[in-house]
C-alpha cells in the first residue's frame, strides 16, 4: 500500500511510498484528517516516494497549514528524493512544507 499511517504517543507517522496520485488521494486525505484530529503532531515520511502528484502536493500543503494554524507540528522526516526535489523546485515551491 502506497500510504500508511501509525500513531504513537508521539503523534502521527504517515508514510508515503511509490507514485501518490490521485488514485490515492482519498486514503491521503483521510490519514492527514485523522491525523490533524488527533491533537498531536505529525511527521510524514516520503524518503520511498517516487513521485508526489499535484493533488498530493496540495493535500500537504493544506495538512501543514491547518497544523501551523492548530499550533501542530507537521514535518517530514528522513531524506526527501531527489527526483521530489527537482519536480517541486520546477514547479515554483522552493519553500514546501515537507
Amino acid at each position: 500500500m502506497p500510504i500508511t499511517g501509525d500513531q504513537s504517543e508521539a503523534g502521527w507517522l504517515i508514510r508515503l511510498e511509490g507514485e501518490i496520485s490521485i488514485s490515492s488521494a482519498a486514503e491521503l486525505k483521510r490519514l492527514l484528517i485523522e491525523a490533524l484530529g488527533s491533537g498531536r503532531d505529525s511527521r510524514v515520511e516520503v524518503e520511498h516516494a517516487t513521485e508526489l502528484d499535484v493533488t498530493a502536493l496540495q493535500l500537504l500543503w493544506a495538512a501543514e497549514r491547518e497544523a501551523r494554524g492548530l499550533g501542530r507540528g507537521f514535518t517530514r522526516v528522513g531524506r526527501l528524493p531527489e527526483e521530489i526535489s527537482v519536480a517541486l523546485g520546477d514547479a515554483g515551491f522552493e519553500r514546501f512544507p515537507i
